[in-house]
């Protein structure tokens, strides 16, 4: 059945859009060569969306052709203003934006776990309010929260938890009490870094991978046939309460401490290189683990190890190497201790990369967060090596570049996504 008339339409300029907003100003011929559409189709949609002030004439082609040059259309960038936040349970990092997602202003600050609910919610607020003047935005459109914990999939709100500051759930209350006008959306943090993996990252070839989340805490978000999946109640990729061989004990339903994230949280992390004598600096405010992960790649000898280097005699579970009680790393002795730690951090991960392919077998695992990030290659080989022993199930991994900005990037994303969906829709009629 043939489309209506308005139908059409609407296809037709949220088409011209895209095109705009992908490949900048776009002349009427050159519309009318991406999009196919005849001479006065076009030159109907560029008179429309101008007269919703969505287009506007930005300039001249510069063509050497007889009579005058042709018009430059491209969107109204100021049409709207965005705002995007990390909220992190020591801070928050806020950046303002256009329409086209290009950022005018950020900024962010820390947040003391003595500063009381409302004094962090005023902090962060205030924040925002400062950042938006400072971009020159009136108003702002919408506002894309990442944050730790479960969002609720029906009420697209975050779930009570123990683990999160108070203030975290009060933020989105308070800034859609403060911003009446803003369109206030939230998710979790690791489902913001695998859309920006998945558009602009490791896994752009992808339509099914999962992110293996490791920061101060670790999480999964997984991409199915090109959607993200949340589950029944948010929960998708809770890999922290994962439990596994090598620990001290079981999670609970309160506390994840003896499932993977004893293994692979930044403390875990942290321990572990000290006991393989691995020491760095302190660099900035992500987990300290990550500096040491980018020291030990940096010192490395002779690139990754081989794909018997960290496995336990006899072809054991890589985890029990580590140590039965609290993880505790296989040493061994041999090589340097950035190889060491390295192999012995590559096992541990193993165990969680293997259980995601076991159940989802996604055939590729980013590894992302600061730690992801900062093991680079070196460290995703290890565990795709290791993986490939403990499977049967083809699964690549690799290592992420976007790091822990990918959050903030994602929000951004997000808010960009959701207004212009609301202001590039057909009228109502």
């Amino acid at each position: 059945m043939p489309a209506s008339p308005s139908t059409a339409r609407a296809i037709n300029d949220r088409l011209a859009l895209r095109l705009m907003q992908e490949q900048g100003p776009l002349t009427a011929g050159q519309l009318k060569q991406l999009t196919g559409l005849s001479r006065p189709t076009v030159a109907d949609l560029v008179d429309r969306l101008t007269a919703a002030g969505l287009i506007a004439v930005v300039g001249e082609a510069g063509e050497q052709r007889r009579g005058p040059n042709a018009r430059l259309y491209g969107i109204v960038a100021d049409r709207a203003h965005l705002a995007a936040l990390d909220v992190r349970t020591e801070g928050v990092s806020v950046v303002v934006s256009d329409l086209l997602g290009r950022v005018l202003a950020q900024a962010s600050a820390p947040i003391g776990d003595d500063a009381g609910t409302g004094p962090a919610v005023e902090q962060a607020v205030a924040l925002v309010e400062r950042t938006a003047k400072e971009a020159g935005a009136d108003r702002l459109h919408t506002v894309g929260i990442g944050a730790p914990g479960l969002i609720d999939p029906a009420s697209g709100e975050l779930r009570d938890s123990t683990g999160l500051p108070a203030w975290h759930r009060r933020l989105v209350a308070a800034l859609a009490e403060r911003l009446p006008e803003a369109r206030v959306i939230v998710e979790n943090e690791t489902n913001l870094a695998a859309l920006v993996e998945q558009r602009e990252g490791a896994a752009r070839d992808r339509d099914t991978f999962v992110l293996l989340w490791l920061g101060h805490g670790t999480g999964a978000a997984v991409i199915l046939d090109g959607r993200l999946r949340r589950g029944a109640s948010g929960g998708t990729g809770e890999i922290g309460f994962l439990p596994v061989p090598g620990t001290s004990g079981l999670p609970s339903a309160t506390d994840c401490a003896g499932g993977f994230h004893s293994l692979a949280g930044a403390a875990a992390v942290e321990e572990l290189a000290a006991h393989c004598g691995v020491s760095a600096p302190r660099t900035g405010a992500g987990p300290w683990a990550a500096d040491l992960v980018a020291a030990a790649v940096r010192d490395a000898s002779g690139g990754p190890a081989d794909e018997g280097a960290g496995a336990p005699p006899g072809g054991g579970d890589p985890a029990t190497a580590s140590g039965s009680g609290g993880g505790r790393p296989a040493d061994g002795g041999a090589g340097r201790p950035a190889d060491r730690f390295l192999d012995a951090l590559a096992d541990r991960l193993a165990v969680g990369v293997a259980s995601v392919a076991a159940v989802l077998d996604p055939g590729c695992v980013v590894l992302g967060g600061e730690i992801g990030q900062a093991g680079q290659a070196p460290l995703a080989t290890r565990v795709e090596a290791r993986v490939r022993r403990m499977s049967p199930l083809v699964t690549e991994v690799r290592p992420s570049g976007l790091g822990g900005g990918a959050v903030l990037r994602g929000a951004l994303l997000t808010a960009r996504d959701n207004a212009q969906d609301e202001l590039f829709a057909p009228p109502e009629r």
